[in-house]
């Protein structure tokens, strides 16, 4: 495995130990937030029923984010012959355009990456999510601020709480 994929590695890392711990902090400011953006929206017939829904669908998102960085998993996704193939079916199935900043990321990981040691791996993990962030939070807020849209929220809502809090 090559120090770029390393360095990958122990960046999902942190940030699975992150969501973890923070999971109630992100709870509450997901609600803030919820009801922020849809007052400022203006999302018609957003009863309290509604609400509920958009809350626990962002709080699940979480969840899901959360296992999409366990490093238990994370092995299967650079593990397999054709993640490459399934990369790619993600990006497009998903309503936002990822590509270039997963190419940031790895670009970011790669500068760093240069003599890799035990010692350096966590230290290098967290300067690269304060530098690029929590992939792929950037290209959700950018699509959702471009085009907002009801079916959006939740993947917005989770991504700008994620960046405040986990980066």
């Amino acid at each position: 495995m090559s120090e770029t994929k390393v360095l990958l590695h122990a960046y999902y890392e942190v940030l699975h130990e992150r969501l973890e711990a923070q999971k109630e902090l992100l709870a509450g400011r997901i609600e803030e937030l919820l009801a922020e953006e849809v007052a400022a929206r203006g999302f018609e017939d957003f009863d309290e029923e509604k609400y509920a829904a958009y809350r626990d669908a962002c709080l699940a998102f979480v969840d899901e984010r959360a296992e999409t960085y366990n490093p238990i998993g994370i092995q299967y996704l650079y593990g397999r012959d054709r993640a490459k193939d399934a990369f790619e079916l993600e990006l497009q199935l998903d309503w936002y355009d990822s590509r270039a900043e997963f190419e940031a990321l790895v670009e970011a990981a790669r500068a760093k990456a240069q003599d890799v040691s035990e010692q350096s791996l966590r230290p290098l993990a967290e300067e690269l999510i304060e530098e690029v962030g929590v992939f792929p939070d950037k290209s959700i807020i950018a699509a959702y601020q471009a085009k907002p849209a009801l079916n959006k929220l939740p993947d917005y809502i989770v991504a700008r709480t994620i960046e405040e809090i986990i980066v």
